[in-house]
């Protein structure tokens, strides 16, 4: 069986694999033929590993298999039948987390945050390619029909990792047993090790960081102001 772990990027989708990997041990997947996250921080963290099949095999198996992916919902890998867990986060704080994480390797030079500004705009507009914008990402698993996704609000999985994986799991995959005393490290764990990865671990950034222009772009975006007000951000 197969349970995606959903998002568009930015949302909590990694540390997910890592409290998920520490409290079940299990071993966790993606989507795509390279995992660049693992590449980056490490497989060790959340257990990364090759997938052992193809899609229908590992969907066939009596394993569950939890598989990161970042595209929509309509992906042609994705069965009708599959289990999905969705995890969320306010999009404009996706939107600054990817841009700064795009315009990393230009930190300290003049026109930095012109790059920065330029990254987040093109993100907001985005339409195209696997993950869409925000919005569409969002809209795309929200409007999954059965089985219904079981949603993961990025601010509970920070405040209380363990609580929000516990429950997603036992819905997900209810017959797989939580290890006691398991130790999901803290964000500001994390971050001290891949400052570069794991950025603030906090809500409105978008605040301070996205100027004004882009926000107007933002809610400008329908898709965008559908799935913000449907998951409660103003």
């Amino acid at each position: 069986m197969i349970v995606w772990l959903a998002s568009f990027p930015r949302s909590g989708n990694t540390f997910f694999r890592i409290a998920l990997h520490r409290l079940y041990g299990v071993p966790t997947y993606v989507v795509y033929d390279v995992d660049g996250v693992a590449a980056q921080i490490g497989a060790d963290l959340m257990d990364a590993r090759d997938r052992p099949g193809t899609f229908d095999q590992m969907r066939d198996a009596d394993e569950v298999y939890f598989v990161k992916t970042h595209r929509r919902r309509d992906d042609p890998v994705i069965a009708a039948e599959d289990r999905a867990v969705c995890l969320v986060r306010d999009g404009r704080d996706c939107v600054v987390s990817w841009a700064r994480l795009w315009t990393a390797q230009y930190a300290g030079e003049t026109d930095y945050e012109d790059r920065f500004t330029e990254e987040a705009r093109t993100i907001i507009t985005r339409t195209t390619g696997g993950t869409g914008g925000w919005g569409q990402n969002v809209l795309s698993w929200h409007h999954s029909a059965s089985p219904a996704p079981i949603w993961v609000r990025f601010e509970d999985l920070i405040a209380d990792p363990l609580a929000a994986v516990k429950q997603a799991i036992g819905e997900a995959a209810p017959d797989l047993n939580p290890a006691e005393n398991a130790r999901i490290p803290a964000f500001d764990e994390l971050h001290g090790d891949q400052p570069g990865f794991f950025r603030a671990g906090t809500t409105g950034t978008h605040r301070t960081e996205l100027p004004p222009d882009l926000h107007d772009l933002f809610w400008d975006q329908p898709d965008n102001a559908t799935a913000m007000r449907l998951y409660g951000y103003r």
